[in-house]
């Protein structure tokens, strides 16, 4: 049995907190795994802006209220439910995700929590555990799933490392140059072809 993980920022919906940015103007929170590889950090920033600009996390979902997934994304979802078991794996926050998913048909999504005052400010939050990404695709293979991936960002690299199969989606060449191992496609019908193409390379017909 095959089981398809993918990212869910970047590949199937916007960037949430590009999308933040661009509301509030404030440049330095379109910062996002593509600009800086290490998870930690990235968020330490983020909430340090967020406390300093007094933003709540009602304010992010005004914002994500507005955004739609890519054009293709459903119908993508909807093809690999026809075939593989499927689940969303992203470093997002369930506080976040859900309207998203709604749009999706909700699939299942493995992601963080985030720890919020009564006041609605963020005031830490949890990694569901350290390297989730690549925890989850060697849990599935544990369970025999033979698990071929897909994401975009130095946060997936553990993923597609882990994977039977990994690819890069619609990811910058900065990245792709850095990690040439990983097959490159860009939009979802290449991603369907080579996800159909996979087989040879691990060893199960599709």
């Amino acid at each position: 049995m095959k089981l398809v993980c993918l990212d869910l920022e970047g590949v199937l919906v916007p960037e949430i907190w590009i999308a933040f940015s661009e509301r509030t103007g404030i440049e330095e929170l379109r910062m996002t795994t593509r600009d800086i590889s290490d998870y930690d950090e990235l968020m330490s920033k983020r909430l340090k802006i967020l406390r300093d600009n007094s933003l709540t996390i009602s304010d992010i979902q005004s914002v994500i209220s507005t955004l739609t997934p890519f054009p293709g994304a459903k119908e993508l979802l909807a093809w690999l439910r026809e075939r593989f078991q499927l689940v969303i794996l992203s470093d997002t926050f369930y506080e976040f995700s859900k309207p998203l998913m709604d749009q999706l048909d909700s699939p299942t999504i493995f992601c963080h929590t985030l720890e919020v005052t009564e006041e609605g400010f963020i005031k830490s939050y949890k990694l569901r555990q350290k390297d989730a990404k690549k925890k989850a695709v060697q849990g599935f293979q544990k369970m025999n799933f033979k698990v071929l991936a897909a994401g975009d960002s130095h946060n997936d690299i553990g993923m597609l490392q882990a994977a039977d199969c990994g690819f890069f989606i619609n990811a910058p060449d900065v990245i792709k140059n850095q990690y040439p191992q990983f097959k490159s496609v860009d939009g979802y019908d290449e991603l369907k072809g080579a996800i159909m193409g996979a087989d040879s390379q691990i060893g199960v017909v599709v």
